[in-house]
């Protein structure tokens, strides 16, 4: 039953918009550690995640944020305290 719910909401959307969203909620649940380096981390990941996508699957700028932020993500954690 929960299958067949979770796949009548998804199939309106595609696998960029999916993981954009996994994107948002784990970095909003990842603020109240107030941690800057678990931030970077999730950041640098879901870039990997985005970029290791096939392009078929989702536009094209996804692959463009997946670069941003594999980016911006070592240099948040560089600059994070220790």
């Amino acid at each position: 039953m929960l299958p067949l719910f979770v796949d009548s909401i998804l199939i309106d959307y595609n696998i960029g918009q999916i993981l954009l969203a996994g994107f948002v909620l784990t970095t909003l649940g990842a603020l109240p550690l107030k941690s800057q380096q678990v931030i970077a981390i999730n950041t640098m990941l879901f870039g990997v995640i985005f970029v290791l996508t096939p392009k078929s699957l989702m536009p094209n700028y996804f692959l463009f944020l997946g670069l941003t932020l594999v980016v911006i993500g070592p240099l948040v954690y560089a600059t994070a305290d220790s």
